[in-house]
């Protein structure tokens, strides 16, 4: 049960494919990219700021509590740090696990914890 944390200056690259885990009948990944709009009005991108030791502490306690929680093998947590523009990726998450549901809930359940609890902070540009 790994969890790997990385927060990246600027907007994150292209996937990397890593080999499948033993005993992963599920990779799930997730690509939140940035939208030419917020709020009704246009944008150039988003600045992402974060208090790094506190953000990068809960996003790995959440990944530990969700994989336990769901008996997940693995999850990959990037979020990018600074300004990110528009159609850039700037959250992803890979989860692996033996089957799909459980991981599919994990997902969702990490990304409302995401948005609540950890002091990661955007701003329209």
């Amino acid at each position: 049960m790994a969890v790997r944390v990385r927060l990246t200056d600027g907007a994150l690259g292209g996937m990397v494919r890593a080999p499948f885990t033993p005993g992963c009948g599920a990779r799930i990944m997730f690509d939140g990219v940035v939208r030419p709009e917020e709020d009704g009005q246009g944008i150039t991108g988003l600045e992402y700021e974060a208090y790094r030791p506190m953000a990068e502490q809960q996003l790995e306690r959440i990944g530990q509590e969700l994989v336990e929680q769901h008996g997940l093998i693995s999850m990959n947590i990037e979020h990018s740090i600074g300004f990110v523009p528009n159609f850039a990726c700037s959250f992803r998450l890979v989860i692996e696990s033996a089957h799909r549901k459980e991981g599919l809930r994990a997902m969702d359940a990490f990304i409302d914890r995401l948005k609540q609890d950890v002091p990661i902070w955007k701003c329209a540009k």
